[in-house]
């Protein structure tokens, strides 16, 4: 089994940084790929950013330019760093891991991240 724990959520000012922490265990499909969504109060679930098991990486819209994902594969973890956070960024981030072909999908519990005066 796959268990994903985040880390580094928490409550930021506008216009401060994070870092998340995703720390993969257990058997992982070959190829995988990591990414973090994310899923504010009243809304669908929405995809933040994904990085294949070759560093290729897809960003929403919304955060091109002030997120980056980054993977140790060595380590199992992946990492979202983000800059310039908006209100409208506070939401629960979610870890996922799945096959290259979209199977196999595995998700964590989710940290909190909260961008407020």
């Amino acid at each position: 089994q796959v268990q994903l724990v985040e880390s580094g959520g928490g409550l930021v000012q506008p216009g401060g940084s994070l870092r998340l922490s995703c720390a993969a265990s257990g058997s992982m499909p070959s190829g995988y790929v990591m990414g973090w969504y994310r899923q504010a109060p009243g809304k669908q679930r929405e995809l933040v950013a994904t990085i294949t098991s070759g560093t290729r990486t897809v960003y929403a819209d919304s955060v091109k330019g002030r997120f980056t994902i980054s993977r140790d594969n060595a380590k199992n973890t992946a990492y979202l760093r983000m800059n310039s956070l908006k209100p409208e960024d506070t939401a629960v981030f979610y870890c996922n891991v799945r096959g290259p072909y979209g199977s196999d999908s595995y998700w964590g519990q989710g940290t909190q991240v909260t961008v407020s005066s």
